[in-house]
């Protein structure tokens, strides 16, 4: 019994591997490889992406404005503005921007409990290549005299 066991495994294995080796074709680099040329995306570029607000006294606000500009050549969308800090309050456009137009970013910042050397960094979140952009606010801020 086992040997018509065996037989008919090796039958099996036989039929199986009848088709010989397969070709390889490779990959076509062609999947892989796309034309970007002729997709349309915007671009936000910015004057500057830091500002230094120099030396404030502790529970002053201050504010920036940082100014972009949409140099590509599809509808700029912003879809959040976030800061490291509950401090620091972005303001960003909600319409879409359209190529070779501008817009700004407000940043508020609230110095009340903070000292010394503060840092506080802002993420824009748009439908730009890479996705993510990064602003950043500095300031010195001095303890009230008591």
């Amino acid at each position: 019994m086992k040997s018509v066991f065996y037989l008919a495994l090796g039958l099996l294995f036989l039929v199986a591997c009848q088709g010989g080796p397969k070709e390889n074709k490779g990959l076509d680099a062609s999947v892989i490889e796309t034309d970007n040329s002729n997709v349309k995306e915007p671009k936000m570029t910015f004057n500057k992406s830091t500002h230094d607000f120099g030396t404030i006294t502790e529970s002053e606000r201050v504010e920036h404005t940082f100014k972009f500009k949409n140099e590509g050549d599809a509808d700029l969308i912003i879809s959040s503005c976030t800061a490291s800090c509950g401090c620091t309050i972005p303001n960003w456009p909600k319409e879409p921007i359209a190529p070779g137009e501008s817009g700004v970013i407000k940043v508020e910042f609230n110095s009340a409990g903070k000292s010394d050397m503060v840092s506080k960094d802002i993420t824009i979140l748009s439908n730009t290549n890479p996705v993510k952009t990064m602003l950043q606010i500095k300031v010195f801020v001095e303890k009230k005299d008591q």
